[in-house]
């Protein structure tokens, strides 16, 4: 049976398509039914042909369970966004138009300050106690986006081309993923200092909050976990040397064994490693000897979003 209360939200990323079906009471959200799975819709991306047909057929298979899903729950119509690698694929529209023909709802591309917005509004809804600032970082398959956000207010939001899929596809040579990183990070300290952010960012008080996939797992990892827990991942705290001393086991194991590790995402294994590098090259540039995780983002944006819409 329909229920009038819930909404549904799907957020179409490059690594990973995300549905969480929640109902929303005094700002608190209740998930209902929660539906991920990796599809790497950024896998085999090129400049000049877009999204590979490969990865958009993967995706459009998780699309349909999820219209399965939606079917069972009564709801017609959900709010899809799609992120980073739609905004970029040149067959970005087109797929949009499948989607549309195939699963039966509408795909938004949205834009990177909606996009920051949106994440922030959701990440934050599951921190506690309230930090009255901080910076979060979202680790994605295509790109990761900064935010800093005090009081209620986002001070400062960007989007570099810093995504764990495309670390993965560059090669699994170390030296080669750290210059990489190298790279693109002196382009977020040097955009942060123009803008007269790094040094606050650098103060004690500033939290670092890490959300998405890549932070979740390591969290889960972390936590021993063989069944995921949103609860136990939400406030969790990973120090930097938990986090390197990760990355030493980590990378000597082959991709079956990392894979069987408890906490481990399925389909994670490869991409790991090079997401942990990125958060372990993070830390030292803000001077944070640990971050907060959120399992919360995106999704749970939109949720709240929707809520307050309906609420004018």
């Amino acid at each position: 049976m329909a229920r009038s209360d819930l909404t549904a939200a799907i957020d179409i990323g490059s690594n990973t398509v995300r549905l969480l079906i929640a109902s929303v009471g005094q700002g608190t959200i209740e998930p209902v039914c929660y539906f991920r799975k990796i599809t790497r819709l950024a896998g085999g991306f090129a400049e000049d042909t877009g999204l590979a047909p490969a990865a958009m057929a993967r995706t459009l298979t998780a699309l349909l369970e999820i219209r399965a899903i939606l079917l069972r729950y009564g709801i017609e119509n959900p709010r899809a966004v799609g992120t980073e690698a739609l905004r970029k694929a040149c067959n970005g529209r087109d797929f949009v138009q499948e989607v549309s023909r195939t699963a039966g709802f509408h795909l938004e591309i949205i834009d990177g300050p909606t996009e920051a917005r949106l994440s922030c509004l959701g990440v934050l809804s599951a921190i506690h106690p309230l930090p009255d600032k901080c910076l979060i970082f979202d680790i994605g398959g295509g790109s990761t986006e900064f935010i800093l956000w005090q009081n209620g207010k986002i001070k400062f939001q960007a989007s570099y081309p810093l995504g764990v899929v495309r670390l993965s596809e560059s090669g699994q040579d170390p030296e080669k993923q750290d210059d990489i990183l190298t790279r693109i990070l002196a382009t977020v300290e040097q955009d942060l200092q123009d803008g007269g952010f790094f040094a606050e960012i650098l103060e004690p008080e500033v939290l670092l909050v890490g959300t998405a996939g890549t932070v979740t797992t390591l969290a889960a990892i972390d936590l021993e976990l063989r069944q995921y827990d949103r609860e136990k991942v939400n406030n969790h705290i990973l120090s930097y040397d938990k986090l390197e001393q990760m990355l030493q086991v980590l990378a000597k194991l082959q991709l079956a064994e990392r894979e069987k590790i408890p906490g481990m995402e399925e389909g994670r294994g490869d991409l790991i490693v090079p997401g942990l590098r990125v958060v372990l090259s993070l830390m030292p540039l803000f001077q944070k000897n640990s971050l907060v995780v959120s399992d919360a983002g995106l999704l749970e944006g939109i949720i709240l979003d929707l809520n307050d819409r309906c609420m004018v």
